[in-house]
């Protein structure tokens, strides 16, 4: 399914992946980074200055995997929510199929479905 946007200069068709990349990308810049906000205040009322010291500096792995934690939430649940589509009936997919072709598509489609299943059962 393509969104089209039309301009007055041209007009753009965008993928249903390229909405998913926009998403996940805007959360990642946006919202992500306040993980390691969260991690301080985490540190901060147990009195903790770092995760480890396996970085010298720096403190442990998980200091520096504070924003990946909250996005692989974000993204799990942006999967769960908008991706991955539950009880896929054929009637669903056999809908978007016969929505992208043409009725001459359409009849050729069918005749190759029975020529296939003649030569199943015969």
């Amino acid at each position: 399914m393509l969104h089209h946007l039309q301009f007055t200069w041209k007009e753009i068709s965008i993928l249903p992946v390229q909405w998913h990349a926009l998403c996940l990308g805007l959360f990642a810049s946006i919202i992500a980074p306040f993980g390691g906000f969260f991690a301080s205040g985490f540190k901060r009322a147990f009195k903790i200055k770092d995760f480890g010291d396996s970085i010298p500096g720096h403190g442990g792995i998980t200091d520096r995997m504070d924003c990946q934690m909250v996005m692989a939430v974000f993204a799990y649940i942006y999967l769960q929510s908008f991706v991955v589509r539950e009880g896929i009936s054929v009637d669903m997919i056999l809908d978007q199929i016969m929505a992208s072709l043409s009725l001459e598509e359409q009849q050729i489609l069918v005749m190759k479905l029975g020529q296939i299943l003649q030569e199943r059962v015969g």
